[in-house]
């Protein structure tokens, strides 16, 4: 874990793309060139917008995914990450754990 943390905190994390674009990496082996590419794709946006802690501000708010500090209404945690996941075409185990425990 401490690898993915670094990764996702030097792209500055969830105050950009940095932790959407970590997750690639890591579900599905992308490079990192490879992953901002996809990430900018379903975003919708350039890959240097990913960076852009504005850009994605507003968009991660418009796309209901988690912003670091809370908005009245939106998602966030469990609910953010299944946002994140329908996005990005992913599973997280955490979802999945989740989904089994209400079940």
């Amino acid at each position: 874990m401490p690898i993915a943390h670094i990764m996702a905190s030097g792209m500055t994390g969830m105050r950009a793309a940095g932790d959407l674009v970590a997750r690639m990496e890591f579900s599905k082996n992308m490079r990192i060139g490879e992953a901002k590419k996809y990430v900018a794709k379903k975003l919708n946006v350039d890959v240097m917008d990913l960076s852009d802690e504005h850009v994605m501000r507003e968009l991660r708010e418009e796309l209901n995914i988690g912003v670091i500090t809370s908005v009245p209404g939106a998602a966030k945690g469990i609910a953010a990450k299944m946002n994140i996941e329908k996005l990005l075409d992913i599973k997280i185990n955490s979802c999945n754990l989740f989904r089994k425990q209400i079940q």
